[in-house]
């Protein structure tokens, strides 16, 4: 076991150490979301290469969640069982190898394959960066996951860019993919060797201690399900703006530029709203924010379809996104601090049934439209939010009102009962 790191009173190296972890962590979630983005950003391309039909397509992308799923159900084993920072740096470490042979796959078998392996990886590091983030916020004693997500947003929004300007430049898909792999694989080595470490061991021996001293108890499962079926509700509606809110501005009229404004406006607001995020959870209770965030969204994005024009449409979308900004990081604040010594296990049960909701969303949508309209269909993701309102106490603040952090709350929240990574 690894001996905690003492340092001296009023040094501040308390604050420097947990600093300098929130990097890290912060670090992570923006490879997740820039390896996840230049995936997405050349699908077509992707498919183009190797000649292959939608319905093999379908299937790798099948394959790729599977993979998803997988791997974020034995993170919450791993977790628990060896700390968030250790299980973050393999996947971490490898996500650009991942991304790099579906780059190359000569079929689509190889491609699938390759996807299997980045599923799991993605996965893995998803819910480890979430419970990393938990602890951190701990030890912070204040709000700051939702900066966390925003990172993840801006670093999809980044890997997507990168793809399309390598493409406008006229390089193909395994030069976009390098670029990105060796970027993210640099980072996550710097993360690893000249970050994580010192905060890893203070926080990690606080686990081990908490593990062997915390009373057992049984983990509120009913609680965690609600949790999860919240974060499948708000995912759906992420899944289905990506991939069908283009679509419906071009069949009420919209012209290509504006069809993908509406995109454009859902993902801005959401990125705005989680670099803002953080205050919000500061000044308003838990509840009450998830509320605001499901009237917003409700509110918002069924006035837009309602309207019927390509600006109301798009307006609405961008009130889906300021309202589902908040939300996810709520749910897993939430889940991580269910049972502080063990959060890997409820932390990955609520992420994977979100992921679930990310990956159905679309289908679901464009089954129902199928039967009742693209429009009607959209309709759903409104009453999904109405959940968020009337579920909203299943949040909560964990360890009383968030104050700025004094060098010995830090110290106390590195102790055994207050993080477990």
């Amino acid at each position: 076991m690894t001996t905690a790191v003492h340092h001296k009173p009023g040094t501040g190296l308390d604050r420097e150490v947990l600093r300098r972890y929130r990097i890290a962590i912060s670090i992570m979630f923006a490879i997740a979301g820039m390896t996840i983005g230049t995936w997405t950003a050349r699908i077509p391309a992707i498919q183009q290469n190797i000649k292959m039909a939608d319905s093999k397509l379908s299937i790798c992308l099948l394959i790729l969640a599977a993979g998803g799923l997988l791997g974020m159900r034995a993170a919450g084993w791993l977790i628990d069982s060896h700390g968030s920072s250790t299980v973050m740096i393999p996947p971490a470490l490898a996500l650009g190898g991942a991304l790099m042979l579906a780059a190359h796959a000569p079929t689509w078998i190889a491609l699938a394959a390759a996807l299997l392996g980045f599923g799991i990886l993605h996965g893995t590091l998803n819910v480890a960066m979430n419970a990393a983030a938990v602890a951190c916020q701990t030890a912070y004693q204040r709000p700051i996951m939702t900066s966390f997500h925003a990172l993840f947003s801006i670093g999809g929004v980044a890997g997507a860019a990168l793809s399309a300007a390598c493409a406008h430049v006229g390089l193909g898909v395994t030069d976009a993919f390098a670029a990105v792999a060796v970027a993210c694989t640099a980072a996550a080595g710097w993360a690893v060797h000249r970050l994580i470490p010192a905060p890893a061991t203070e926080i990690n021996s606080a686990e081990a201690t908490a593990t062997v001293t915390a009373a057992p108890r049984r983990r509120p499962r009913t609680r965690i399900l609600l949790l999860g079926l919240l974060a499948f509700s708000a995912l759906i509606s992420e899944g289905a703006a990506a991939d069908w809110s283009s679509v419906y501005l071009t069949r009420i009229g919209a012209s290509p530029a504006m069809a993908a404004a509406a995109y454009a406006a859902f993902a801005a607001c959401m990125t705005i709203g989680r670099l803002t995020g953080d205050r919000l959870t500061a000044a308003i209770a838990p509840a009450a924010l998830l509320r605001g965030c499901g009237l917003t969204a409700a509110i918002g994005l069924a006035v837009g379809l309602i309207g019927g024009t390509p600006a109301t449409a798009i307006i609405g979308f961008a009130c889906l996104g300021a309202g589902l900004s908040c939300v996810i990081p709520l749910l897993y604040s939430t889940a991580g601090n269910l049972d502080p010594a063990r959060p890997g296990a409820a932390l990955s049960r609520v992420a994977a049934l979100g992921y679930l909701g990310y990956v159905t969303g679309p289908a679901i949508i464009g089954g129902a439209a199928m039967h009742i309209g693209l429009g009607n269909a959209l309709l759903i993701l409104p009453a999904l939010a109405t959940l968020l309102i009337f579920a909203a106490p299943v949040v909560h603040r964990s360890r009383g009102r968030h104050h700025r952090p004094t060098r010995s709350r830090v110290r106390r929240s590195l102790q055994p009962a207050g993080v477990a990574t």
